[in-house]
């Protein structure tokens, strides 16, 4: 029966289904909206992506990625296992060093209502995400954040370059320059874009 996926494709909800091609799961992806009908009549909170499993209901993209990792048991570390812990501290990191410094300037640029806009802060969230995505490459060993082979995290932050780049943040440092490209050669993500 395989999985339904809610959320347009230029969204975090490209996560879910790159995780899904990667996984070589089925899936049904819904092209919805967020605060759309069909997101809400599956999740009132409205936000995208919504995974649906059986009469199960998941929002939050990391909560899915999670949630599909382990019951697949790929693209992860074991749960209770050090390498899971060196994992999701990438993965906590990510969301608070990067994709917070993205989210926040996108607020400012065109969520919030125009009265509560700050546009000053766009430029101190690129100055912040060029220094830490930096600083985070320094402390990268191999191909991927956690070894050879692609987990979690390395979907998220791939996911905030393209992010990064469509928001005009400064151009990103070799290394993770390279990284992007690498990643985004994998089949699975090349299928996962030709969606949108």
């Amino acid at each position: 029966m395989g999985y339904t996926v809610y959320g347009s494709v230029r969204s975090r909800t490209f996560r879910v289904l790159w995780m899904l091609e990667e996984l070589g799961q089925p899936y049904t992806h819904v092209a919805a909206g967020p605060q759309s009908e069909q997101v809400r009549a599956v999740s009132p909170l409205g936000k995208i992506p919504v995974l649906v499993d059986g009469d199960t209901v998941i929002p939050d993209s990391t909560a899915i990625l999670t949630y599909l990792a382990d019951k697949h048991g790929a693209l992860t570390a074991p749960a209770g296992s050090v390498a899971r812990a060196r994992q999701d501290a990438w993965t906590f990191r990510i969301l608070d060093e990067i994709e917070g410094l993205l989210w926040c300037a996108a607020r400012h640029s065109f969520i919030l209502p125009e009265a509560e806009r700050v546009p000053e802060v766009k430029e101190t969230c690129k100055a912040e995400y060029l220094r830490n995505i930096t600083r985070l490459f320094d402390e990268v060993d191999g191909p991927c954040l956690t070894g050879d082979a692609p987990t979690v995290p390395d979907i998220l932050l791939t996911h905030c370059g393209g992010w990064a780049q469509s928001a005009k943040f400064p151009a990103p440092p070799e290394r993770f320059a390279a990284y992007l490209e690498q990643m985004r050669a994998r089949p699975s993500f090349q299928k996962a874009s030709a969606l949108g």
